[in-house]
């Protein structure tokens, strides 16, 4: 008990800078690289809408009585502009820690350029950076404290990222970097206890040809602060691009297993899913956290009236 209480008190300085890295992390982190660089805008050469939400340790609840487990959600939508050998994307991601609250909008932007057949690619992506508070929703231990929060409060921020994403036809690397800004939020204390830090993404994966049913993806994703990192690798084999699954490791937290499945004759609608194991610290958290992403392509068209037929080769 004395355990989960202490962990409840690190999530509720989330918004307070006390805990290090403060953006979300997603098991299927190989489908959703826009959000870790914006230079993968465009790269895919397809028009795609992402949805994607995660309950972190399900059923989680703090021993306070108020906040519970954390949730994400992100929608986004990523686009090529041929005629300018460029990109364009956008998303939207809600983050609930407990009293605190978190919600980005960025667009992005790439340029794309090709090298024999590989392509390079460069981003940048602008937005804000909204976060309420919930002063109620703290339990000092001096209540006649003037720098308390009381009632919600809430601040706005711009941000900025840039990135760089690599891509050929069996491997892809990228690096993002986000808040360059180092945006602050006042809430009545020393506005650089409450800034946003540097955080540097890092992701690459190969595709294996097995059979010509049969391939694997071998992924993985650094994210850092600067000060802190946490590193996963995961492994997902793909049925005639329709089905797949696998597994992943997350350091220093969970091991989780991914499936998924391709619907409508052009798989251009596909489900997926991911579970997490919590096997570190599982005193103060629940055991479990569950993810689903759903994802869908407009068909591409050239010309009045002209449809391209898809690669069958699966790609995200």
């Amino acid at each position: 008990m004395l355990k989960k209480t202490f962990y409840t008190v690190l999530l509720s300085l989330v918004g307070t800078g006390l805990y290090a890295q403060q953006d979300p992390i997603f098991t299927q982190y190989m489908f959703n690289n826009l959000y870790l660089t914006p230079a993968y805008a465009g790269v895919d050469g397809v028009t795609r809408f992402s949805a994607i939400h995660r309950s972190q340790w399900l059923g989680y609840q703090s021993s306070f009585g108020d906040g519970g487990a954390p949730s994400t959600q992100m929608v986004s939508f990523n686009t090529p502009i041929h005629k300018l050998k460029s990109g364009a994307g956008l998303y939207v991601l809600n983050d609930r820690l407990g009293p605190v609250n978190n919600l980005e909008a960025q667009v992005s932007y790439a340029y794309h350029l090709g090298i024999k057949d590989s392509k390079l690619s460069f981003g940048v992506k602008a937005g804000i950076y909204s976060q309420s508070i919930n002063g109620d929703r703290y339990r000092p231990i001096q209540k006649d404290d003037p720098l308390i929060i009381a009632g919600k409060e809430s601040q706005i921020r711009p941000d900025l990222g840039v990135g760089v994403f690599y891509r050929s036809e069996k491997y892809y690397a990228g690096i993002g970097f986000n808040h360059l800004l180092r945006s602050e939020f006042d809430y009545g204390t020393d506005p650089s206890k409450t800034a946003l830090t540097n955080h540097l993404n890092l992701t690459g994966g190969y595709f294996y040809e097995v059979s010509f049913d049969l391939k694997l993806q071998l992924s993985g994703a650094l994210r850092s602060d600067l000060n802190t990192s946490q590193l996963d690798f995961a492994a997902i084999a793909y049925h005639k691009d329709t089905m797949w699954g696998g597994l992943a490791f997350r350091q220093g937290e969970a091991l989780s297993l991914i499936v998924g499945y391709a619907l409508l004759k052009d798989k251009s609608l596909k489900l997926g899913s991911g579970v997490d194991l919590v096997m570190i610290d599982t005193q103060a958290k629940e055991n479990f956290s569950l993810e689903f992403m759903l994802t869908y392509d407009l068909p591409v068209v050239v010309g009045p009236g002209k449809k391209v037929i898809r690669t069958p080769r699966y790609r995200h």
